[in-house]
């Protein structure tokens, strides 16, 4: 007897559609490799920053301040001034501008930050930016059409053959190669001229500058300038021209972007350019960008003007500095990892180890494994304080990493170490977060989920360390790194004090009670007491349980 096929219901009929384009994209680049990384030119940092009006602005103030030290920092603690800081940077460069990060989201703020580096090509600039290649896909792929500008150089580090698509089928596509998957470059700079520089935990995208819907990354930036600078150019250069920097034209071309675009959008051509060739203009990246420009956004273009966010009169601190960078034979084949030497994590943790009085650390992601346990155990048996900022389940982006996390708390809470975990809202707390780690200033974002993106550790209240690192095996043993030592009382005491009103305000410390996990809210707080994952869906608890038993911790 024949019986007839059942008809799947619509839903089930596009999920295996769906799956079955992912298995015919994994067989078509399944034999897929990179191209030869050959003809690359080397590049180097401008040589004489001192040249430049940042350069001469940098001496200027140095001597103003009558400072020993060779470097000057300020902290770019809230994301109005982290977007003007940077928009001020650009327009103020005269020979060159190195960008170095590992994501770069296509919306309204980026658009505006690449408007401004195509109008700093145009007056004769140069521009290189270098890209980690995982999150290049998509509607975030069309970045790379900045490349098409005179003067704008993009390359590609540590590139994947798959499909750039979707980031879902990116990963679908390079499960042959999950190692190079996972060693990713990311390091983030942002540099003027070799004479004042931006670094930090902050990608570039609203997300990260307090635009609209989804989550808000807290996060913390610090402007440099001077001696420290030329340390950060050389670190870029030799990413750079590593091997593994691929230039983009090699990897995609201007009729693939225009294929994964999903609406044409015109751009008129800057007047500067009539008569001066055919290339073509930066496209918006976002649509309708007037429109979906958030407050915070047009805040900070207000603010990047010379009578908002001065490059003149921004306080800067002096003070001694070193920066910590992994090289990139960490992220190199297996056989190169030797090459790596100690990692930016493994410096941390020993500064750590030298502390006296205590020790304050964020990290969004905070994975320890048993190495980094040892180490918490020998600071507390020298009676050293060590608190500790995290995300909870509810405010963390990353249920794996929360997973790892999660096996270790009770433990740390047994060794003495004060954990706190940031609330998912920004409301409902006495002051509200705003006045702590990561604000938004004065403009309002409206974005209720926040999501703790900062990485930084002050020590005995005189060390400061800001950078991109977590503290995970990730950042310690696969991603590069780059982080900046501060030696400030000054520095310390103000980053501290962010964190510390986040504390205070917006976080719940987590303790043992009764041998059960109990999460209390600061003293004051509108939000109380709980013996579960605070402000978790059942969702999100669920997927925890079911992650936690296959995800290790160097995976996370």
């Amino acid at each position: 007897m024949q019986y007839p096929c059942p008809t799947l219901p619509r839903r089930f009929s596009t999920a295996w559609s769906a799956l079955a384009a992912l298995i015919v994209a994994a067989v078509i680049v399944g034999c897929a490799s990179l191209p030869a990384n050959t003809g690359r030119v080397a590049s180097q940092s401008f040589q004489s920053p001192g040249q430049t009006a940042l350069g001469q602005l940098t001496a200027q103030r140095r001597v103003q301040a009558g400072a020993r030290s060779d470097s000057a920092f300020s902290l770019l603690e809230n994301v109005d001034n982290a977007l003007a800081a940077r928009l001020a940077l650009v327009d103020a460069a005269q020979k060159t501008l190195d960008l170095q990060y590992y994501a770069i989201h296509a919306d309204a703020s980026t658009e505006l930050i690449l408007q401004h580096l195509r109008d700093a090509a145009r007056r004769g600039v140069r521009v290189r930016l270098l890209l980690d290649d995982f999150n290049a896909v998509g509607k975030d792929a069309q970045v790379l059409r900045l490349a098409f500008e005179p003067n704008v150089q993009i390359r590609l580090f540590n590139p994947l053959p798959g499909s750039r698509s979707s980031l879902v089928v990116r990963i679908f596509t390079s499960l042959k190669d999950v190692d190079r998957i996972q060693k990713r470059m990311h390091n983030k700079l942002f540099i003027a001229d070799n004479a004042m520089a931006i670094s930090g935990g902050r990608n570039l995208g609203d997300a990260y500058f307090g635009g609209p819907g989804g989550s808000n990354f807290v996060d913390l930036d610090t402007l440099s300038a001077g001696r420290i600078v030329r340390d950060m150019s050389a670190s870029f250069d030799r990413y750079w021209n590593d091997e593994l920097s691929f230039p983009m034209e090699k990897l995609v071309t201007q009729q693939e972007l225009d294929q994964m675009r999903s609406a044409p959008v015109a751009s008129a051509p800057d007047a500067s350019q009539q008569g001066k060739g055919t290339a073509p203009a930066v496209p918006v990246v976002a649509t309708n960008t007037s429109a979906v420009m958030p407050d915070v956004t047009r805040a900070a273009v207000a603010d990047a003007k010379p009578a908002g966010y001065d490059l003149r009169s921004v306080p800067l601190v002096w003070a001694p500095s070193i920066l910590l960078v992994d090289k990139p034979g960490k992220i190199g084949p297996d056989d190169d990892e030797a090459d790596a030497g100690d990692t930016v994590v493994d410096g941390l943790l020993a500064l750590m180890n030298q502390a006296r009085q205590d020790v304050l650390i964020v990290s969004p992601y905070f994975v320890p494994g048993a190495e980094m346990m040892k180490v918490f155990a020998q600071i507390r048996a020298k009676g050293v304080r060590i608190r500790v900022l995290t995300n909870s389940l509810a405010s963390n982006d990353a249920p794996a990493a929360h997973a790892g996390y999660a096996r270790y708390r009770e433990a740390l809470i047994a060794l003495g170490v004060e954990l706190y975990e940031m609330r998912a809202d920004q409301e409902g707390t006495a002051a509200g977060i705003g006045s702590g780690i990561g604000s938004a200033g004065g403009s309002k974002s409206g974005v209720s989920h926040a999501s703790l993106h900062s990485k930084a550790a002050i020590i005995d209240s005189r060390l400061a360390v800001i950078g991109s690192m977590n503290l995970d095996l990730r950042s310690q043993r696969q991603n590069s790194e780059v982080a900046l030592l501060i030696r400030s009382a000054a520095v310390s005491r103000l980053a501290a004090r962010q964190i510390e009103t986040t504390l205070a305000q917006g976080a719940y410390r987590v303790a043992v009670e009764n041998g059960s996990l109990v999460w209390r809210a600061p003293p004051g707080a509108a939000f109380k007491d709980t013996t579960s994952e605070p402000q978790a869906t059942a969702r999100q608890r669920l997927l925890m349980r079911l992650i936690a038993p296959f995800a290790p911790d160097e995976m996370l």
